[in-house]
């Protein structure tokens, strides 16, 4: 079986980009949905979707992601979520996201999802992360077969506005070192800030188990310094607005040296970044995000898709538009890839084999450019 290209995005960038290695951080399972499965799942199971051909549901997916509200952005995810209520469901998804993944020149990659969101049909949270598990496990093996491996750990997602965080950590605890490599809180910012959640970060930390917190999307340098002192946090979801503390001399405040001095890996997702307005301090194009004035501060930028159908992305599709936006070189894109595999939730040895594969695809790039 070949790995099957992804029905999500079209991949505009030249064949050059799509093959070269990369490593994906921030990816949310329930915004990387297939459309052509999305529509072949809702059918059914009687789901209404808002369009029920392909070109028109796309193009209601970038309307809402188009809408400058992270609010409006959200609201999409209810769709995605209905049809992953079984395990026979979650496992087809799951799959097909690795088989969207090899496509895509990606290596290694983290993907993180909130099993609680997952159990209205009956389904339980282990029983869930079992069928991610499996799914992620027969693409794997899949794609391997086809000389393009990929690597796919999950992040077990708990949701601030809900009631179960504990429980989600502690879920994601039983689950570590079978598949789960961190823990991570996601939903609004603003009002909920990572204190709220201490007892079950502090137990996560008892059993060595990496966070990931988004912070610096939704809100700002509040919700950064949370992360970092009461999540422990050794990696930002998303983390852009960290630029808030950056003067227009380019002075670092004393959060923002902190992130960059520590080498605190931003789990920056530019596309997404945009549609949702999370840089509309700075501006409303691409030409001012962020992301180059961090770059240029030596913080630990990635580049991710947050959400390849919301935003109807890839992250070779991510990269060709910071190229043309920035001017950035192959050096440049291979500093991002590496600031990844560095920044990746497996061991010393591990994320070295990620970086030798990532440096020696972009080598034989070079050479084929030559």
């Amino acid at each position: 079986m070949h790995p099957l290209p992804s029905s999500i995005a079209s991949i505009s960038a030249d064949h050059s980009l799509r093959t070269l290695p990369k490593v994906s951080l921030h990816e949310h399972l329930d915004g990387c949905v297939r459309l052509d499965t999305l529509i072949d799942l809702s059918a059914a199971q009687g789901a209404p979707l808002p369009a029920t051909n392909h070109e028109d549901l796309r193009t209601w997916f970038l309307a809402q992601s188009h809408s400058g509200s992270l609010v409006a952005y959200l609201q999409s995810f209810a769709l995605t979520s209905a049809v992953m209520q079984s395990a026979e469901n979650l496992r087809r998804i799951a799959r097909e996201y690795v088989h969207d993944l090899a496509y895509d020149g990606v290596v290694y990659a983290e993907v993180r999802w909130a099993p609680e969101k997952m159990t209205a049909g009956g389904l339980g949270l282990d029983e869930a992360v079992d069928a991610v598990r499996t799914g992620l496990r027969i693409g794997m093996d899949e794609v391997a077969a086809v000389g393009s491996p990929v690597e796919v750990n999950q992040i077990v997602t708990a949701m601030r506005a809900a009631d179960r965080v504990d429980e989600v950590a502690d879920l994601a605890l039983r689950h570590q070192g079978n598949g789960v490599v961190a823990f991570d809180l996601a939903g609004p910012e603003a009002g909920y800030p990572t204190s709220l959640y201490r007892d079950a970060v502090e137990r996560a930390a008892r059993h060595h188990m990496p966070m990931t917190v988004h912070a610096g999307e939704a809100d700002g340098l509040a919700s950064i310094h949370s992360a970092l002192y009461d999540g422990r946090a050794l990696r930002l979801g998303h983390g852009v607005r960290i630029a808030e503390d950056i003067n227009e001399r380019g002075e670092l405040g004393p959060l923002a040296r902190w992130v960059r001095d520590r080498a605190i890996v931003l789990e920056t997702s530019p596309t997404s970044n945009l549609h949702t307005g999370v840089f509309a301090a700075w501006g409303d194009t691409m030409r001012d995000h962020p992301f180059d004035a961090l770059y240029r501060n030596h913080f630990q930028v990635t580049v991710n898709t947050d959400n390849r159908l919301m935003s109807d992305t890839t992250l070779t599709q991510e990269l060709h538009v910071l190229q043309q936006t920035f001017g950035y070189s192959l050096d440049d894109l291979e500093t991002f890839q590496l600031n990844a595999a560095r920044g990746a939730f497996v061991d010393t040895a591990r994320r070295a084999e990620i970086s030798r594969i990532v440096r020696d695809g972009f080598a034989r790039n070079r050479q084929r450019c030559a």
